[in-house]
């Protein structure tokens, strides 16, 4: 239980410190996945070494989509944490969940009726909250729409990952899209003109405490504790995350959304519940803690 408690408040953090962070959202996204390569590489070295050398090249164009997927996903996610409230963001882009089942339906994959009831309820939670937003400015309803692109780009990069993850371990996997992602983020600093350094010594320990309590911690924790505890369980336990977060945002950067966005985001966690529950049941292998 302790280590559910680290891992729920590590992700829960992610949001409301890259918000807090003042850089551009590709210099922020660029960072986290640098440093989080950089520091799980070292653990069986040789064998991620291994692993990724002997990609074919199907193996090696799906990480590479992976890990485009993720810098697409963060990019976008990060620049809606500076354009809405921390709240509505992280419970659009928690949509990821229900973006898997449908592209799943697209793909042919046979969904259960009650997983379809839990994406329409999630739906409606979103409609609220972007109702909700329109009433106080465009600026943060753009954030709401990149805040769901960020959750599409997620889910692309789990349904990727679920399949090459088949082949290589959990850490040859994080360290290349990790890799693939910093690169293209890097990239795309470089293009637009964004500062990569010379940022405030609280701006550097935002990055660096996102890339320690989500990136290393929560989500890590999480896929450990997969061993002890079903899917259905972990998964659900992520959807804290979306409170989570607007308790800290509300705590410690004094965000107060209107009430609409509370009762969008526990609409959209009552449908994702439902989606996760039922979804379960189905068989359908469960890929790694999303990412946020």
């Amino acid at each position: 239980m302790l280590l559910v408690v680290v891992a729920v408040v590590g992700v829960s953090a992610s949001g409301p410190l890259m918000a807090y962070a003042a850089a551009p959202a590709l210099a922020i996204g660029f960072w986290r996945n640098a440093l989080g390569a950089t520091a799980l590489a070292p653990f069986g070295w040789r064998r991620t070494a291994d692993e990724l050398r002997d990609l074919d090249t199907r193996g090696r164009w799906t990480l590479g989509f992976a890990g485009a997927m993720l810098a697409a996903h963060f990019g976008t996610w990060i620049t809606a944490l500076q354009m809405t409230s921390v709240a509505a963001a992280t419970a659009m882009v928690s949509m990821q969940v229900a973006f898997v089942v449908l592209i799943d339906r697209l793909r042919g994959v046979t969904v259960r009726r009650g997983v379809l009831i839990g994406v329409a309820v999630a739906l409606a939670g979103v409609l609220i909250i972007t109702g909700v937003d329109v009433g106080l400015s465009a600026r943060a309803v753009t954030g709401d729409l990149l805040a769901l692109l960020g959750g599409l780009a997620a889910a692309l990069y789990l349904i990727a990952g679920s399949s090459l993850r088949e082949t290589i371990s959990t850490t040859s996997y994080a360290v290349g899209c990790y890799a693939v992602c910093a690169a293209l983020l890097g990239v795309g600093c470089l293009i637009v003109r964004d500062d990569l350094v010379g940022f405030e010594r609280s701006t550097w320990l935002a990055i660096v405490g996102v890339t320690v309590c989500a990136q290393l911690l929560g989500h890590t924790i999480l896929n450990h504790l997969l061993a002890v505890m079903s899917p259905t369980l972990i998964s659900l336990l992520l959807l804290l995350e979306v409170p989570g977060a607007a308790l800290l945002a509300g705590w410690f950067l004094d965000q107060r959304p209107p009430p609409g966005v509370y009762v969008g985001l526990v609409v959209i966690l009552t449908g994702l519940a439902v989606v996760t529950t039922s979804q379960d049941r189905t068989g359908r292998p469960t890929a790694e803690a999303p990412v946020t």
